[in-house]
C-alpha cells in the first residue's frame, strides 16, 4: 500500500508510518530535534487531511464494488461442495501413482546395488587372476633361467640376470599392488606360499648379484640391482646390506681400542682413515646413485643415501661398543681433547655428504643423535665450574693478598678473576653446546667478585695501626692495645682483620682496570657466540653493563672507607693541637717561627696515598678523596682549635681580673721578664701557623683551600687570633 505524497516542507517521511518497527516516542524524538513541536503538529494535521481525502477518493472509485459485495458471494458455499469431490478422488489417484513409483525405484536400487556387488566382486577375481599370472609369469621367468644357467653355465652373463631380475621385480612389484588390494581372500591364502618363497628367491638373489657386482666394481650390475630393490620399495634393505657386507668389515679393522691407545694421537689417526672410507670404498655407489660429481643424471638411481644409512651407523655402532672409555667425563681435559676431535670428524663427514637434504638427513638420524647424546656435557661443564668457581674462592678466602710483581692487577683475587673469566672462553675449555653456561657462569663471577668486595668494604674494620713510628697520645694506650688483640683474632680467622689505605687503592685500581677490560672479554664472546650463529648481541651487552654496574656499586662503599680511614689516621694526631698551650704557658719559649711537628704527622698518610695511588687510580678519585678527608679534617681541627683559643681566651681574661685585684703585685705569668710576647700570643701564633701550613699543604696535593669546607671559616679564626697576639706584642 502507497501512501499519498506530501509536500516537501514536512518534517517527517510517510514512509516512516508503514515501517514494522514504528514507535511514536521515537518518531516524535526525532522530529524535535528538527523542529518545534507546534509546526510538527501542523504538519501532522496537514498530511492527515491529505490521507483523509485520498481515502475518500478510494471508498468513491470502487463503491460499487463496497455495495455489491454481500451479493457477488450468495451461492459460494454450494460451488465449494461440488468442488470437494473431484478434489478427493484426484488425491487418491496421486497417492496410488506415488506408491507405484516408489516401488520401481526400490527395484531399481536393488538391482543396482547386486550390479555394484558383481562388479566388486569382479574387481576382487580379476586381481586375483592377475595375481596367479604374476605368480605363474615369475615362476615361468625363474624356471626357463635355471634352465639354461643348468645348460650354459659358462656363457651366463651378470648384466642379463641384471636384466631378468629386473623384470622379475617389475612384475612381482604389480604381484604385491593387487595382492594387498586382494587381501582376506581365501585364493590369495593358497598362492601366498608361492609369493613368499618368489620374494625369498628375489632378495637372495639380488643380495647376491649386489655384492657381486660391488666385489667386481660392476656399475651397470650395482645400477639394475639398485634399480631393482628401488622397484619393489626395498631401497632400506639394500642399504642394509651394503652396510653389513661392504662397511662392517672395514670398520671391524679400523676401530680397535688397543690402536687407538698405543698412539697419543691415535683417536685423530682413526677419524682419519674413517673418513678415506667414503672416497676408496663408496665411489661405485656414489657414482651410481647420483653422490659424485661426475656421474650422469641421466643414469643414476634415485632414493638412495648410502652415507647416511649404511656407513654412518655402522660407523657409529663401532664407536660406541668398541671405544666406550671415549664418552668419560672423568678427566675434562682429556674429554675436551676427545670431543674436540669427535666433532671434527663428524663435520669432516658432514662435508662428504652430497647435498645439504643429506646433510638434514644425517643429522635427524637416530644414530647421529645416539652419538651426541652419549657426550656428557653437563659432567663435563659441572668439572670445569669446580675448577673455575674453586679457584675464585680459594682466592678470595686468602683475602687481600698482593698479586705478584709484574701482575696486570695488584690482587690476587683479581688475577684470579681475569684468568677465570678468560678461561671460560678459551680453546681449551668452552665447548660450542655449552655457550649457554659457560655465559652464566661469567656473569656469576662477576657477581661473586662484586659480593666480595661488598663484604670486605662494610665488614672488614678499618685498620688504625701505622707503620710510620709516632709518639701516641696518653690517652691511646688502651685503644692501642684493643687494637692489637683485634688484630691478632682477625688473622686467626683466616681473612684481613682491617683494611689498609694501599689495599683500597689495590681495590679501586682493580676495579677500574676489570671495567677497562670488560670490552675485550665482550669480544671474546662475541667471537664465540658468532661461530654458533647468535644474532641477538644486545642482551650480550646489556648484561655485562650489568655486571660492570654491579662493580661500581662497590665503588661509593670504597671511597667511603678510604675517607673515613684517612680522617680517622689524621684527627689522630690533629687532636694534638689540644696540646698547644702546655708547650708555651710558663716555659719562657721563644716566639714561634714553624709550624708545630704534629702536622707532619697529620698530613702524612694523605701525602702516602696520594704517592700509593699514582699510576692506579684516576687522578680525580684520588683528589676526591683528599678532598673529603681534608674537608673532615678541616671540621674536627677547626672544633679542636675553636676550644683551644676559648680556653686561652678565658684563662687570660682571668689572669686580668687577677692583675686588675692585685694591683701593684708582681706579675710573672703572661709577660716575659724583659716584657716580651705574651703565652697567650705565643699559643695564638703558633696556632695561625699550623693552619697556614695546613693550607700550603693542601696546595702541594694539587688542590685549593677553597676545595674544602670550613677552611677558610678556620682561616678566619687564627687570622683573628694571629692580629690578637700582635697587639699583645
Amino acid at each position: 500500500m502507497n501512501l499519498p505524497k506530501g509536500p516537501d516542507s514536512l518534517c517527517f517521511d510517510k514512509d516512516v508510518f508503514m515501517m514494522d518497527d514504528f514507535d511514536v516516542d521515537q518518531f516524535v524524538g526525532e522530529c524535535r530535534k528538527q523542529v518545534q513541536l507546534e509546526e510538527m503538529r501542523e504538519d501532522l494535521e496537514l498530511y492527515y487531511k491529505l490521507l483523509k481525502t485520498a481515502m475518500v477518493e478510494l471508498i468513491n472509485k470502487d463503491y460499487a464494488d463496497f455495495v455489491n459485495l454481500s451479493t457477488n458471494l450468495v451461492g459460494m458455499d454450494k460451488a465449494l461442495n461440488q468442488l470437494s469431490v473431484p478434489l478427493g478422488q484426484l488425491r487418491e489417484e496421486v497417492m496410488s501413482l506415488r506408491s507405484c513409483v516408489s516401488e520401481v525405484i526400490q527395484s531399481i536400487d536393488n538391482q543396482l546395488s547386486k550390479q555394484e556387488d558383481l562388479q566388486k566382486k569382479k574387481v576382487c577375481v580379476l586381481r586375483l587372476i592377475q595375481v596367479v599370472r604374476s605368480v605363474e609369469k615369475i615362476e615361468k621367468i625363474l624356471n626357463s633361467q635355471n634352465s639354461k644357467e643348468s645348460s650354459s653355465l659358462e656363457i651366463s652373463s651378470p648384466l642379463l640376470a641384471g636384466q631378468i631380475l629386473e623384470r622379475i621385480a617389475t612384475e612381482f612389484n604389480q604381484l604385491q599392488f593387487h595382492a594387498v588390494q586382494s587381501k582376506g581372500m581365501p585364493l590369495l591364502d593358497k598362492v601366498r606360499p608361492r609369493i613368499a618363497g618368489i620374494t625369498s628367491m628375489l632378495q637372495q638373489s639380488l643380495e647376491g648379484l649386489l655384492i657381486e657386482g660391488l666385489q667386481t666394481s660392476n656399475v651397470d650390475m650395482v645400477r639394475h640391482c639398485l634399480r631393482t630393490y628401488a622397484t619393489i620399495d626395498k631401497t632400506r634393505d639394500a642399504e642394509a646390506l651394503v652396510g653389513q657386507v661392504l662397511v662392517k668389515p672395514y670398520m671391524d679393522q679400523v676401530i680397535v681400542e688397543e690402536v687407538v691407545k698405543s698412539n697419543p694421537n691415535g683417536l685423530q689417526l682413526m677419524y682419519s682413515r674413517l673418513l678415506e672410507f667414503v672416497p676408496h670404498h663408496c665411489r661405485l655407489l656414489r657414482e651410481v646413485t647420483g653422490g659424485a660429481i661426475s656421474s650422469g643424471k641421466a643414469d643414476t638411481v634415485p632414493g638412495y643415501d648410502f652415507l647416511v644409512n649404511s656407513v654412518w651407523p655402522e660407523i657409529i655402532k663401532g664407536i660406541e661398543e668398541r671405544l666406550p672409555y671415549l664418552f668419560n667425563p672423568g678427566n675434562p681435559d682429556i674429554f675436551y681433547e676427545r670431543y674436540s676431535v669427535s666433532m671434527d670428524f663428524v663435520r669432516k663427514y658432514e662435508r662428504q655428504c652430497t647435498s645439504q637434504a643429506s646433510v638434514k638427513r644425517l643429522r635427524v638420524h637416530p644414530s647421529y643423535t645416539s652419538f651426541h647424546n652419549k657426550w656428557n656435557l653437563p659432567v663435563y661443564f659441572q668439572l670445569r665450574y669446580k675448577e673455575v668457581a674453586g679457584s675464585l674462592e680459594n682466592a678470595i678466602s686468602d683475602g687481600l693478598e698482593a698479586a705478584p710483581a709484574g701482575s696486570a692487577y695488584h690482587l690476587q683475587v683479581s688475577v684470579v678473576l681475569w684468568s677465570c673469566l678468560v678461561k671460560c672462553w678459551s680453546d681449551k675449555v668452552y665447548l660450542s653446546p655449552l655457550a649457554h653456561r659457560f655465559w652464566k657462569l661469567t656473569l656469576q663471577l662477576y657477581s661473586r667478585y662484586a659480593t666480595f668486595l661488598d663484604e670486605v668494604l662494610t665488614k672488614t674494620p678499618a685498620t688504625e695501626m701505622t707503620k710510620e713510628p709516632t709518639r701516641p697520645l696518653p690517652s691511646s694506650a688502651s685503644s692501642t692495645s684493643s687494637r692489637t688483640s683485634l688484630d691478632e683474632a682477625g688473622s686467626e680467622s683466616g681473612s684481613p682483620a682491617s683494611l689498609s689505605t694501599k689495599q683500597l687503592v689495590f681495590i679501586a685500581a682493580d676495579i677500574q682496570k676489570l671495567q677497562e677490560q670488560i670490552p675485550e672479554l665482550a669480544e671474546m664472546v662475541r667471537q664465540r657466540l658468532e661461530a654458533i650463529g647468535f644474532k641477538n648481541f644486545a642482551v650480550v651487552e646489556d648484561a655485562l653493563a650489568d655486571s660492570k654496574a654491579c662493580l661500581s656499586s662497590s665503588v661509593p662503599t670504597l671511597n667511603r672507607r678510604m675517607t673515613q680511614h684517612l680522617t680517622e689516621r689524621c684527627c689522630r694526631f690533629l687532636k694534638s693541637a689540644s696540646e698547644v698551650p702546655r708547650l708555651y704557658r710558663r716555659t719562657n719559649k721563644d716566639l714561634p717561627a714553624r709550624a708545630s711537628a704534629y702536622m707532619d704527622n697529620a698530613l702524612r698518610p694523605l701525602h702516602q696515598v696520594l704517592t700509593d695511588s699514582t699510576g692506579l687510580v684516576t687522578p680525580s678519585t684520588a683528589q676526591e678523596w683528599l678532598r673529603v678527608a681534608l674537608s673532615d679534617c678541616t671540621q674536627r681541627y677547626y672544633e679542636t682549635i675553636s676550644e683551644v683559643l676559648s680556653s686561652v681566651r678565658k684563662m687570660e681574661e682571668s689572669l686580668k681580673r687577677l692583675k686588675q685585684a692585685r694591683k701593684g703585685a708582681t706579675t710573672t705569668t703572661t709577660a716575659g721578664a724583659n716584657g716580651g710576647p705574651t703565652d697567650d700570643s705565643k699559643i695564638r701564633l703558633q696556632l695561625a701557623l699550623d693552619v697556614e701550613y695546613l693550607g700550603e699543604q693542601i696546595q702541594k696535593m694539587g688542590l685549593q683551600p677553597t676545595d674544602i669546607s670550613m677552611f677558610s671559616t678556620l682561616m678566619d679564626l687564627v687570622k683573628e687570633a694571629r692580629e690578637l697576639a700582635e697587639q699583645n706584642q
